[in-house]
């Protein structure tokens, strides 16, 4: 079974062994969704937004060509942010809180192998991103090529956030049945 990051389309069956247990529309509802849990997917959503950002203001750039500059430091601010974010995030998951939560059920190693591997194959579609950042911005100092730039970029924030929601979305279904069913003790405060 290929578990890649760039061609699964969703968590595989052998890995929803939790989540049939604990549907998504029940998380909040459980005794055991705390803050972790919340934090946990509070981040998921700003990378998820932060990604938006960047698409949404790249096509309002392409619509109507407005000022390139504001449009470079939006895009260098946020941009930056994200990448910076997410690579301290998966570094927290792999080596603190994976883990832990793979010994609680050990079912779910293969699950955990594939997240692991999810944030190997997303460090290869960040760096894309950051060079296609980096073209659009050298576009923009330097006056020219500057709809196609856009255009490249646009192209990628939209690849990107496929992977990212893939990735983002599988990790959910995975983890945090896990926290709501076990609560391991290494996570209270």
């Amino acid at each position: 079974m290929d578990l890649s990051l760039d061609t699964r389309t969703e968590l595989p069956d052998a890995l929803r062994v939790l989540l049939d247990a604990y549907p998504r529309e029940t998380w909040e509802g459980h005794a055991n969704f705390g803050e972790l849990i919340r934090f946990w997917l509070d981040k998921h959503l700003a990378f998820r937004r932060m990604n938006a950002m960047l698409r949404e203001g790249t096509e309002a750039f392409l619509d109507d060509m407005g000022d390139p500059q504001r449009f470079g430091r939006e895009t260098a601010r946020v941009g930056q942010m994200m990448l910076q974010h997410l690579h301290g995030h998966h570094t927290m998951e792999d080596t603190h809180y994976f883990p832990v939560l793979v010994r609680q059920d050990a079912r779910l190693e293969r699950g955990f192998e594939m997240l692991d591997g999810d944030h190997h194959a997303l460090d290869g579609h960040m760096a894309g991103f950051a060079d296609g950042a980096n073209a659009l911005l050298q576009a923009i100092r330097a006056g020219e090529g500057l709809r196609d730039a856009a255009g490249a970029f646009h192209a990628r924030t939209q690849g990107f956030e496929r992977f990212l929601d893939r990735h983002l979305t599988d990790e959910e279904d995975l983890i945090v049945p896990v926290l709501l069913k076990y609560d391991p003790a290494e996570f209270r405060h």
